[in-house]
């Protein structure tokens, strides 16, 4: 599908329930609520699900969001989708509910898994909001600054603040036209860069001491137990922007972080630089995402295990690299 297509759909559909990623960052938030404002301007009765709390710092996007229009688990005609979901398994605890009732995927994940009949897929967009950008502009929504807001916090949250590579001239141009349209891209990048809680200044230093450089300082991994959190009182959304520290190091191809969730699971994030692929690597792990950036997950391992794991997943990586 298109974008064209998608909108076709969209525009036959009364009753639209949007789903979100578990751990959520700002693409997928920033994607459902321009979405679901979008939908309510055309008459539409939304609502939306994501199987984990939504961030403080990100409660904005929801501020005067008339949710809950219908009760889509009692409502025969619900239409459900998902945002910014490359595989069923990230809906986290809303997996076993929703994995086979989603109709549309809307995602620029190029490890996506197809698992709705109707998928709009972009994996050379930056952010999933760049796509629901054009998607409103296709449904005749016009843009307001709630729903400007929304796209450019998807923008500059998958994109670095537009640092990274995969930021290109549509991003850009993209990320114009919500600032025209009334975003204040200035306070979302405060927001989203420049502001951190006590709690979450005293995790990062604790995590920085966990650093450990591997495979001739080309790979740099740090390490989240749940000890961290508890001891400084930070949250797992406190440290999600940590995933970027190790690859900041001169030198470094691979960034490796390796968190402990609450459950027990152990998560990966990688970070690399050009021409490492961090998809390829966590691929081997079931994982995927993009090549500068990706993830997968090791349930049933321990911290060390899992650490473990992924260093030997890089050298593979790299030697096989070298070798070519």
């Amino acid at each position: 599908m298109n974008c064209k297509d998608t909108a076709a759909l969209l525009k036959g559909w009364d009753n639209i329930l949007v789903l979100s990623h578990a751990s959520p960052d700002g693409d997928t938030l920033g994607s459902a609520c321009a979405l679901l404002r979008g939908l309510i301007s055309m008459g539409k009765q939304v609502d939306f699900r994501c199987g984990d709390e939504i961030p403080p710092k990100f409660q904005y996007l929801f501020e005067g969001l008339s949710l809950g229009g219908f009760t889509p688990e009692k409502t025969s005609s619900v239409h459900i989708m998902s945002v910014d979901v490359a595989d069923t398994v990230l809906l986290g605890k809303l997996q076993e509910i929703y994995q086979d009732k989603i109709e549309l995927a809307i995602d620029h994940h190029e490890s996506h898994k197809n698992f709705a009949p109707h998928r709009w897929v972009e994996p050379n967009s930056a952010a999933t909001a760049e796509m629901i950008w054009l998607l409103l502009k296709e449904l005749g929504v016009t843009p307001d600054k709630q729903i400007a807001e929304c796209i450019y916090t998807g923008i500059t949250t998958d994109t670095g603040c537009l640092r990274y590579q995969n930021a290109t001239p549509r991003t850009y141009r993209i990320a114009a036209e919500t600032i025209e349209a009334g975003a204040d891209a200035a306070e979302i990048n405060r927001l989203m860069w420049e502001t951190k809680t006590r709690a979450q200044m005293e995790a990062e230093r604790k995590i920085l001491d966990t650093m450990e450089y591997f495979c001739g300082g080309k790979c740099a991994m740090i390490r989240i137990p749940q000890s961290i959190l508890r001891e400084t009182g930070a949250t797992e959304s406190d440290v999600e922007g940590t995933a970027s520290l190790p690859r900041q190091i001169e030198g470094v191809k691979i960034g490796v972080t390796v968190k402990e969730k609450e459950d027990g699971t152990v998560k990966i994030s990688l970070r690399t630089s050009p021409p490492v692929n961090a998809a390829e690597i966590c691929g081997e792990f079931g994982g995927g995402g993009h090549a500068g950036a990706a993830g997968c997950s090791f349930p049933g391992l321990s911290l060390e295990e899992a650490a473990e794991k992924m260093k030997e997943a890089c050298r593979r990586y790299l030697e096989k690299s070298l070798s070519k």
